[in-house]
């Protein structure tokens, strides 16, 4: 019979442990060699290595403590550092940090799903192994710290910043026993560098002028100044704040909302047709061109539908405001999906937990998956446009309007 050497029985041995164990004991690895480059990088020197710049020595390891990643549970010791000119902290593991970012951006996301707050402690166990657990006291505190951190967000000086575009919308979190119709009305901002950010998620009363008013006055309080365009659907509010706030801000109505009420005036057998017409006006390379289709469409069906044009052409001019702005621009800036995509995965988590009690509690959980979602988010297009949006350069049909400089008559040169 064959013999196995040490090395076979401890690759078979390697072979019988879990997934999980594997991946628990490689995450460990990486971060213990992690902390070790930071100590090294800090002091300029590798362990038992001399150098003439003194700048600390190593001391050991800190007490042990388990950190939950998202491969399960992990127990080390952080290296120390005695008497450096500059204390040593790691960018890798903070000081007290007992979580990564991942477990706690899953922490509102169980909560939204449906999940107790008495039932965290089990959960967190059986997913991330037996030092995962969180108990119904250290969710109550967590979400006291959600709230803090809102109102900290909310507060927020702007002054220092520029923004462009500004997507608005209201979204209504099925929580608490109230029939008002009770919507956390959200800002989201594209900044000069194309990024996007929320700036406003605040609780307000059926979209009404009232409610978005005092949304837009406090982004104004707070230093928000002269955004270029607004974009939004068809809530008769929010453009009746903005004209007043924000009086010189043009404005675009989305093409998405406005798509879906002309084509509810239209009968089954007809919905495919009126949607093709309006899907050709939507991508028009010119604003004649556009106005042309819509005049069409108008000729077409305003003897037997006239709800469908009247519905389409009286907000034409707002429909047709992109135009104005650059054309790498205006997949973003036609309609509000930017902030709808945003949304729909918050809408259907608040939807479905309906075992929140108050907007206010759904507000902070949707504050912190926000935060966590805009790591995710995409620049806008052709970012390097976003400056000229804020000079004022003019655009028609979306190509930048040069100035033609007239030459001088042979008198102006001579008088000159």
């Amino acid at each position: 019979m064959r013999s196995y050497d040490k090395n076979e029985a401890q690759s078979t041995e390697e072979f019988g442990k879990s997934l999980d164990e594997i991946a628990r004991e490689g995450a460990l690895k990486m971060l213990k060699d992690a902390l070790e480059a930071e100590v090294e990088d800090f002091l300029g020197r590798g362990r038992y290595q001399r150098s003439e710049d003194y700048s600390g020595y190593r001391n050991g390891f800190g007490k042990k403590r388990k950190v939950v990643v998202g491969s399960g549970t992990l127990e080390l010791q952080a290296p120390r550092v005695r008497d450096a000119l500059v204390p040593f902290e790691s960018d890798v593991l903070h000081k007290y940090q007992r979580q990564s970012d991942e477990v706690k951006s899953l922490i509102p996301e169980l909560y939204l799903h449906g999940l107790a707050t008495g039932d965290f402690e089990l959960a967190m166990r059986g997913l991330l192994g037996d030092g995962a657990s969180l108990s119904a006291a250290s969710v109550s505190r967590l979400k006291e710290k959600w709230e803090d951190e809102y109102n900290s967000w909310r507060r927020r000086d702007l002054s220092s910043h520029k923004y462009v575009y500004m997507w608005c919308d209201g979204i209504y979190p099925k929580a608490g026993l109230s029939d008002d119709k009770l919507a956390l009305l959200v800002v989201l901002g594209v900044n000069k560098n194309g990024i996007k950010e929320p700036l406003a998620i605040f609780e307000g009363y059926r979209e009404s002028k009232e409610s978005w008013g005092n949304v837009l006055h406090d982004l104004k309080e707070r230093g928000l100044t002269d955004p270029k365009l607004f974009i939004g659907d068809g809530a008769l509010g929010l453009w009746a704040a903005i004209g007043e706030v924000y009086p010189h801000a043009d404005w675009q109505r989305c093409w998405c909302h406005k798509m879906r009420n002309v084509i509810s005036y239209f009968p089954k057998r007809l919905k495919a047709e009126a949607a093709f017409y309006l899907k050709e006006m939507y991508n028009a390379a010119t604003e004649e061109k556009a106005i042309s289709l819509i005049n069409d469409f108008a000729g077409r069906y305003a003897r037997e539908y006239p709800l469908a044009v009247e519905c389409l052409k009286k907000d034409q001019d707002v429909l047709l405001t992109f135009f104005c702005y650059p054309r790498e621009h205006w997949a973003s800036i036609k309609t509000t999906n930017p902030i709808e995509s945003v949304f729909s995965s918050v809408r259907l988590r608040t939807n479905a937990a309906r075992r929140i009690k108050s907007p206010r509690s759904a507000l902070f959980l949707i504050f912190q998956i926000i935060l966590r979602a805009q790591k995710r988010w995409r620049s806008i297009n052709a970012p390097e446009m976003i400056q000229k949006v804020i000079d004022g350069v003019k655009f028609k049909d979306g190509v930048e309007v040069k100035e033609v400089k007239q030459r001088k008559t042979k008198r102006e040169m001579v008088a000159a």
